[in-house]
């Protein structure tokens, strides 16, 4: 399946939560970075592949997160990425993580990316996968 859009599955382990009972905050961005790695591979590579066979690197730019509702442990979630929007050197995701049992959405997120080289210089995105991220965004509807 070649489109900017993917859905992942995962369950709150007590070790997310916080004295409250409730996920860590910090914890959503790590689920954020589960569900863009999926996206990827369902793309057709993966992270190690940008970076070991073409020196590419995707640093965080911006990254936020609002919260709706807290998730608790032993919760099944979904997390459903979307690329949203696709430059020469930065890739735009979009993030809506929901409870499995009711559907509620639990939290809203984003995050910039500027593509690198190992030096940590700003570069272009080999054009490899540069042409995969826009056929599929084309697919959303969205401008690429």
């Amino acid at each position: 399946m070649n489109e900017a859009f993917s859905e992942t599955r995962l369950r709150v382990r007590y070790a997310e939560t916080d004295q409250m009972g409730v996920v860590y905050h910090a914890n959503y961005f790590i689920w954020f970075e589960i569900g863009r790695v999926e996206l990827l591979r369902q793309l057709g590579f993966s992270y190690r592949d940008m970076e070991k066979d073409d020196g590419c690197f995707i640093a965080v730019a911006d990254a936020r997160c609002r919260y709706k509702a807290p998730a608790r442990y032993d919760d099944e979630l979904i997390v459903r990425t979307h690329l949203k929007n696709v430059r020469e050197s930065v890739l735009h995701f979009s993030y809506k993580l929901l409870r499995e049992s009711d559907n509620e959405l639990l939290a809203e997120g984003e995050t910039t990316h500027v593509v690198t080289n190992a030096a940590m210089k700003v570069s272009s995105i080999p054009q490899k996968y540069l042409q995969i991220f826009r056929n599929a965004v084309s697919k959303t509807g969205q401008v690429p």
